[in-house]
């Protein structure tokens, strides 16, 4: 169906002139958040929103519902931006506005000078666009230099000059963000961030719906529904919300991190780029799920660790990144040794240190120790609790007699699946014991020495066996001092030259 071009025949369209004047932006999410809840429940109203079904969507509903400004207070990686970018989900497929026009007129109801004396020169052949859902989102990152020019608005003596306008009158505005998000969504992020005397110029309209520029007597009395993002911390970190504009928000929502690992998993699986192998491309990735439980646990460790600053809180960022860097090294071992089968191994998760070292924020204790130490610390922490699921209880004796009888192997991050695979057959009982984890001996060799060089992991994460890390050297390469090698892997060597050997 073709959409009327004229206010003409938007009169005689379905789009009634008593709707379009009476029906304000948080009515339209309103009316559409109700049809949608007769037909679905509220885990169905943001899709790829995890974890926040029983928590934060039901507030966030009750707010559209209430027809409410609201604010998302939570730490960072917490969804919050997308949430309020998926409110425009809940908008009419098609807003229909005077063509032209800077803030969007309702055909039924202009409000500025121009569009007034429009209708007034061109009757019912006055143009009519249209606004889609993502065109009536309009959003703005708080920063202190945010000024009220740029949310409401300032004159501009050029545009007088040139039309022989006077200064007060509407010809002579330029609007700024919030009148050009008329009939729409305006979401600002980061709230505290706005300097006190800017949050004043948001009183008018949240409370009166309107605004005024530069004292002179233009009021524009503008449709809007207005939603906030912040992080609580910031409140007396850079800023703060003021008291005035608090008591104007009609909901405040706290979000949170995932409540359990199998959120966590779930968001990573959704976010991160996983999916990197095009149709007909030899190689295939097999994600072992063990390995995503060791990187969902390191978030999880870090978020209760006390040499990590829990007012800063740890991202859903950092297993996100971590995921991809681990991906990413599994693919570099194939490429070099020409297997067409990319499987992690908990070796790649010590190589995606670079994306969880820059996503922790340390206390003192963890400043003195390094961001490279706690970072170990973590997956260690992580493996342990991922070996315990799988394994408490299991006999693995075995194995450890075969290391306390002075056994000893050497695993290189790099090495390909057939010669590691080779080296761990010479552990007594340890291929017998893949099948917790899904694996037999019948897989291939990259999935049989993934599983086993996590058992080995879990092991030392335990205390069982032991496990030095030293450098790969090259041919004449002097070997330094066991204190320097030391050092040289906590401070300097890059986590993937790495060659474990436990024993």
């Amino acid at each position: 169906m073709s959409l009327p071009r004229t206010l003409g025949e938007l009169r005689r369209s379905a789009f009634s002139e008593e709707r379009l004047r009476t029906r304000r932006v948080k009515d339209e999410l309103r009316e559409n958040i109700v049809a949608r809840l007769r037909h679905q429940d509220d885990a169905g109203i943001f899709p790829g929103i995890v974890g926040y079904d029983d928590t934060v969507v039901p507030q966030i509903v009750n707010a559209i519902l209430s027809r409410h400004n609201f604010i998302l207070l939570g730490l960072r990686g917490q969804a919050k931006s997308r949430i309020l970018r998926a409110l425009t989900t809940l908008l009419d497929p098609h807003m229909p506005y005077l063509a032209g026009c800077e803030i969007r007129d309702n055909p039924y109801a202009p409000i500025c000078r121009r569009c007034r004396e429009e209708v007034v020169r061109l009757g019912d052949g006055t143009p009519i666009a249209y606004l889609t859902p993502d065109d009536r989102y309009v959003e703005k990152l708080a920063t202190p230099d945010v000024t009220i020019a740029d949310l409401i608005g300032d004159i501009d003596p050029i545009k007088a000059a040139r039309g022989g306008h006077e200064l007060s009158s509407e010809f002579t505005v330029h609007y700024g963000l919030l009148p050009r998000a008329n009939r729409g969504i305006f979401a600002i992020n980061e709230l505290p961030d706005l300097a006190g005397k800017i949050q004043v110029g948001l009183f008018n309209i949240m409370q009166e719906g309107d605004v005024q520029i530069k004292g002179y007597p233009i009021r524009l009395p503008l449709d809007v529904a207005i939603v906030f993002s912040a992080n609580p911390e910031d409140y007396t970190a850079r800023g703060k919300i003021i008291t005035p504009l608090k008591d104007r928000i009609g909901s405040e929502i706290r979000t949170h991190y995932p409540a359990t690992v199998e959120e966590g998993i779930a968001i990573t699986a959704q976010e991160a780029w996983t999916r990197r192998h095009a149709q007909g491309d030899p190689q295939v990735l097999h994600l072992p799920t063990y390995i995503q439980q060791v990187i969902e646990r390191i978030a999880f460790a870090a978020r209760e660790d006390k040499k990590i600053d829990k007012r800063s809180g740890v991202s859903q960022r950092l297993p996100i990144s971590a995921m991809e860097n681990v991906i990413s090294n599994a693919e570099r071992r194939a490429l070099r040794n020409d297997e067409k089968l990319v499987v992690p191994r908990i070796s790649d998760v010590y190589a995606a240190l670079p994306a969880i070292t820059g996503k922790l924020e340390l206390e003192y204790e963890g400043e003195m120790k390094g961001a490279d130490h706690v970072s170990r610390e973590l997956i260690h922490a992580a493996i342990a609790k991922t070996y315990d699921e799988y394994f408490t209880g299991a006999n693995v004796q075995q194995i450890v007699q075969w290391f306390d009888l002075g056994g000893e192997v050497q695993l290189s991050d790099s090495v390909s699946a057939l010669e590691a695979l080779e080296n761990l057959k010479e552990i007594q009982g340890l291929v017998d014991k893949l099948g917790p984890l899904g694996v037999s001996q019948k897989e291939s060799p990259e999935r049989q020495v993934s599983a086993a060089e996590f058992i080995l992991e879990g092991l030392h994460a335990h205390k069982r066996i032991g496990r030095n890390e030293e450098r790969i050297f090259k041919a004449g390469e002097k070997k330094p001092e066991p204190r320097e090698r030391e050092k040289s892997f906590e401070k300097e060597e890059p986590p993937y030259r790495q060659r474990r050997q436990f024993n």
